[in-house]
């Protein structure tokens, strides 16, 4: 697919939309929930140009997470995408890949996002992490629901060894499903519910001057069915999760049992104003 002077996929419209009709079923009857990967997704020689901008990230204009849960950078909007980057991103907020989205996973009425809440170029560095989780459920600004994730893994000959696996984790935290090594040109993604636990949750092992690259893209709806929703949970932040027989997450269950509790003595109102201002 040509857009302007860039050649960003290597299926034309019809090709892409007749491949997501053909990976439907696969996606929705993935195992532990509605997922899928692909790769060399895109045009390799446009993907080398977005990773060569890719930013080193960690200045105070970035959005720095270090505590049990996570230790992790992200960008804030639009500020840190290079040209190419910006194009790409554009294109995956656009009708024709809100369209592919639409015959892959069956939601209907896919809203992208403009702002990249959350999203956008993701870095973890050695010794970084993401514990199991379940994502922000509602849009900060637009109050949209949250219904599926899109992730560009921008990783050359990066070894297994390295870790950093995406993993899809049963809903009693039992057990990993599925770990997905983020390698360059691969392209993971899944329906988002209260119960989609996935995360990267074991420390990073590459060398020091190497680093976990992603593109982060999470696409809405004005609604969604009642099943995807933790019953009293209609509107929250993102959902960490133990799992099961892990000595070394006792840190981690601390620090959360103490973070719910400061929660639960906070007056709503305080709460919702606290969530609007988080990552300002």
């Amino acid at each position: 697919m040509q857009i302007g002077d860039y050649k960003i996929l290597n299926r034309n419209f019809e090709e892409l939309i007749a491949f997501a009709k053909e990976q439907h079923e696969n996606y929705i009857n993935a195992d532990p929930f509605p997922s899928i990967y692909f790769d060399n997704f895109f045009n390799e020689e446009f993907l080398n140009e977005v990773l060569e901008e890719f930013p080193n990230l960690g200045d105070k204009s970035d959005i720095q997470y270090n505590n049990p849960n996570e230790i992790k950078l992200a960008s804030r909007g639009e500020s840190k995408f290079g040209p190419k980057t910006k194009v790409l991103m554009h294109f995956l907020n656009s009708e024709p890949f809100l369209n592919f989205l639409t015959e892959l996973s069956g939601i209907e009425n896919l809203i992208s996002d403009p702002y990249f809440e959350g999203g956008g170029c993701h870095q973890i560095k050695p010794g970084g992490l993401l514990k199991i989780h379940a994502d922000f459920n509602k849009h900060r600004l637009t109050g949209l629901d949250r219904r599926m994730n899109f992730l560009v893994y921008l990783n050359k000959d990066w070894k297994e060894e390295y870790g950093g696996h995406f993993e899809l984790w049963n809903e009693d935290m039992t057990e990993s499903r599925a770990k997905i090594l983020p390698l360059f040109n691969r392209v993971a993604m899944f329906s988002t519910t209260d119960f989609s636990y996935h995360g990267h949750p074991d420390p990073l092992n590459c060398p020091p001057d190497r680093s976990r690259k992603s593109l982060a893209l999470y696409y809405y709806t004005n609604g969604r069915p009642k099943e995807e929703v933790n019953e009293g949970l209609e509107d929250h932040t993102t959902l960490f999760k133990d799992r099961k027989g892990v000595k070394d997450e006792e840190g981690m269950r601390r620090y959360n049992t103490l973070v719910n509790f400061a929660i639960d003595l906070m007056p709503p109102v305080l709460y919702r104003a606290i969530r609007k201002m988080r990552n300002k």
